[in-house]
């Protein structure tokens, strides 16, 4: 059984760390106040960041390139100092404090390991530099070694590993000085899917087991909803949205997180009216869906996203909101389809079915799916909410 190596977690309920660090109430572990980083004095690469890490949570920072979520990775590092605002690490600020004072474990997606050294003087490197007793770096670099089943290693050089053990060994490097905290930026980029699916259940079992705090870098979105306790959605150098994978897969909060979490069918039409939680929205190039109104206004254009598994092929079209859509082909997924539905502007939406309901292109097809399955919101939206520590 693996031994702790830092203090343990806190509890853990569905998911998501229960403390009010966690649900953004500040006292957090990690602190970023009001942070902004600007290269060039004239644009931000980070703007009014606000955000709190538990002890023991493991946050992603999820977005396309240029989003923000590597420099305020890189600022919590030490690597970036901040142009505005304070980070503050179990309180203390550490703004001014160079990395290797943080006490802050780093795993780099090319791996970092020094090629001259073998397995176990590479993991023996932190020690070695903090000044560890000799007697005690033996012992703790096996115990970590075996922590990433990587005991039998030891005397290899990385270039006679693979990838995968690779990128173990620099995490055993991450975790052999017990930090406080650890950094991951896109660790699994490098690997193929099957050896990255893997590495996500050891990364994932290791936060666990040891109770450390995770800070995660990651542009892939199945990544960030398999691993995290939370997901802070980067946009535009802000959090577009901050939440459990499950709030943000089915309660995104504007379109770009509707748009980049999951996979999404977008209509396009204007609010006709707002009547208590739901809205009824024409669509442009005919029609008329009932969606869940998510800050649009009566007569404003907007974005109608639903799921592709909310959408339900139906005979005489039994739902709330009814499409008359003819088949055009499908994507063969293994356990399940992709029925590509198309309607009658044109517009093509992506309908998950059964693997035995495929349906020949040209053949008729009625799409259903409730009003609860639907959120329109402002076109505009797409940089989502300004940065908050909610």
């Amino acid at each position: 059984m693996v031994q702790p190596l830092a203090n343990p977690a806190p509890a853990h309920h569905g998911g998501a760390v229960v403390n009010a660090a966690a649900t953004g109430t500040g006292g957090g572990f990690v602190e970023f106040a009001d942070v902004e980083k600007s290269y060039d004095g004239r644009s931000f690469a980070v703007e009014r960041l606000n955000l709190s890490v538990a002890r023991g949570e493991f946050l992603t920072l999820l977005g396309p390139s240029g989003s923000g979520k590597t420099t305020t990775l890189n600022m919590l590092a030490g690597f970036e100092r901040p142009t505005n605002g304070a980070i503050t690490l179990e309180g203390r600020s550490v703004d001014r404090l160079p990395p290797y004072e943080r006490n802050i474990g780093m795993v780099f997606q090319n791996y970092a390991l020094f090629p001259h050294m073998s397995v176990e003087e590479n993991v023996a490197f932190p020690l070695r530099v903090r000044k560890v007793a000799r007697a005690d770096i033996g012992p703790r670099v096996s115990r970590a070694l075996d922590m990433v089943q990587l005991g039998q290693f030891a005397d290899r050089r990385p270039s006679q590993l693979s990838g995968g053990q690779q990128q173990r060994v620099a995490l055993a490097r991450a975790l052999v000085f017990e930090p406080g905290l650890v950094l991951m930026d896109e660790p699994l980029g490098a690997l193929d899917k099957k050896l990255r699916e893997h590495m996500q259940l050891e990364i994932k079992q290791l936060h666990v087991m040891l109770g450390i705090t995770i800070v995660y870098v990651t542009h892939d979105q199945t990544e960030a909803l398999t691993m995290s306790d939370r997901v802070a959605v980067f946009n535009a150098g802000g959090i577009a949205q901050l939440g459990s994978p499950d709030e943000l897969y089915n309660a995104p909060r504007n379109s770009f997180v509707a748009s980049f979490i999951g996979e999404n069918n977008t209509l396009v039409g204007t609010v006709e009216r707002i009547a208590g939680k739901e809205c009824r929205v024409r669509l442009r190039g005919g029609g008329e869906v009932t969606a869940l109104p998510v800050g649009v206004s009566e007569g404003q254009d907007c974005h109608v996203a639903v799921r592709p598994e909310r959408l339900k092929p139906m005979a005489g079209g039994a739902g709330d909101n009814n499409f008359s859509a003819t088949a055009d082909g499908h994507i063969y997924l293994g356990d399940h389809l992709r029925l590509l539905a198309r309607l009658q502007s044109g517009q093509i939406l992506t309908v998950k079915v059964e693997a035995d309901m495929a349906r020949a292109a040209g053949v008729p097809v009625e799409v259903s799916c409730s009003p609860g399955d639907c959120r329109a919101f402002p076109v505009d939206a797409g940089k989502g909410a300004p940065p908050s520590k909610s």
